[in-house]
């Protein structure tokens, strides 16, 4: 195996054996699942009803190859690279059928509520530190047990250089977070609309690379699983652990997401319309999607290393990464991944993180407590994203290339 350690590939064949035959074949098997989620429950409330598996983003996909075709790929980085505002207008240059595509994708949807959106904003405010525990190590463990996931990071060009994929996709996921993020200040329209032009050019080159054998990637199911290892995973584990939340609140936590993922070129027919809808089709779209690869393993190593490095290097951070990855994902998914099981922390932190949820939720109703709680949470994410750019400015580029071979 080329591109793969052997000491991972060995680690992730140690979890397949451990899990046994009937484990591994559950996800191939539930990939043959008929797709039976109804449009009627998405925010566009109808629908043709087909399967997401075969769906993609034929505007943005046409555009793109037609881009790269072109030679302008280059160009068009460099002229967007001072685009960062929501409210700022695309730099002259663009070519014409990029900028009229941007001008129509930078649009919120119709349904898309500002009271809701500025509710969501303060409600990161006191609850950020569960939200940036589960979008972060949660989102991204999950999404290494992910196989056309881990698989298309792994072989495009991010997976060549995974401190930089972090970070780039932490601009993105800090932007949703922020509390300006759909503000004319803010910055999540932009990095969605970036994120829509990355994914277009990805479906582009991966078909080219030697190592591709899954078909067209980034289909709008795919789309979906990455959605629902964020909001629906986040929401699911605060439910989990007791953490209170008022039903305007889940619903303005869920809007600002339904808004991301419509930007992110999801069709509306596919975008949740509540809590109830996103949780039938998170239990329909992650089983037949989930399962182990070794490029999997791979990236879930690089980046529980990079988590125990930010958090305190050179320290015991490792094991207690490892534990709390496996506390937040489950063993299934731990063990799909090669995360080694921490005797000590895997006992200590199911006992101790419910204690510190209801020791930090008595705290909340006191004033001043959520900004309190924002200025560190913040803090905390200047910190990671400053280790993960080594302090240089980093934005999402559109790529030009798979993974150096």
């Amino acid at each position: 195996m080329t591109d793969i350690s052997r000491r991972k590939a060995l680690l992730s064949g140690g979890a397949l054996g451990a899990l046994g035959a009937l484990s591994i074949a559950a996800p191939a098997q539930a990939r043959d699942l008929v797709w039976t989620w109804a449009p009627s429950g998405s925010v566009a409330g109808t629908g043709a009803g087909a399967d997401p598996r075969w769906v993609w983003d034929t505007e943005a996909d046409a555009l793109l190859a037609s881009l790269m075709q072109r030679g302008v790929i280059p160009q068009v980085n460099e002229l967007l690279w001072n685009w960062e505002r929501n409210d700022q207008p695309l730099p002259a240059g663009l070519p014409a059928d990029l900028r009229d595509f941007m001008e129509r994708a930078r649009r919120l949807p119709d349904w898309a509520d500002r009271g809701k959106l500025e509710r969501a904003a303060e409600f990161n405010k006191s609850r950020g530190i569960y939200l940036n525990l589960c979008n972060g190590p949660g989102g991204g463990i999950l999404a290494t047990a992910i196989p056309h996931e881990a698989r298309a990071v792994y072989y495009s060009a991010g997976g060549a250089d995974m401190e930089d994929r972090v970070a780039k996709t932490s601009l993105f996921g800090f932007a949703v977070g922020s509390l300006n993020a759909y503000r004319p200040d803010g910055k999540c329209v932009v990095e969605c609309v970036k994120t829509r032009l990355v994914h277009a050019a990805v479906r582009t080159l991966l078909q080219q690379s030697p190592h591709w054998r899954d078909g067209i990637p980034i289909s709008q199911e795919d789309m979906l699983v990455t959605w629902h290892t964020l909001p629906t995973f986040a929401m699911r584990k605060m439910r989990e652990w007791e953490v209170p939340i008022g039903d305007a609140d889940a619903e303005a936590y869920l809007h600002v997401w339904q808004v991301t993922a419509h930007l992110l070129g999801i069709a509306d027919e596919y975008i949740p319309a509540t809590w109830d809808a996103a949780y039938a089709q998170s239990d329909q779209v992650l089983p037949r999607n989930m399962g182990p690869t070794p490029e999997g393993v791979e990236l879930t190593d690089i980046l529980l290393g990079q988590l125990a490095e930010q958090t305190s290097p050179g320290s015991i951070s490792r094991p207690l990464c490892n534990a709390l990855a496996r506390y937040l994902v489950g063993d299934r998914v731990a063990d799909w991944d090669g995360i080694p099981r921490e005797p000590v922390w895997d006992r200590l932190l199911p006992q101790m993180w419910p204690l510190l949820v209801k020791f930090r939720e008595g705290l909340v109703p006191l004033p001043l407590v959520p900004e309190v709680a924002w200025t560190i949470d913040e803090a905390l994410r200047r910190y990671i994203l400053f280790y993960l750019t080594k302090g240089q400015e980093t934005k999402i580029e559109i790529p030009t290339r798979n993974r150096p071979e």
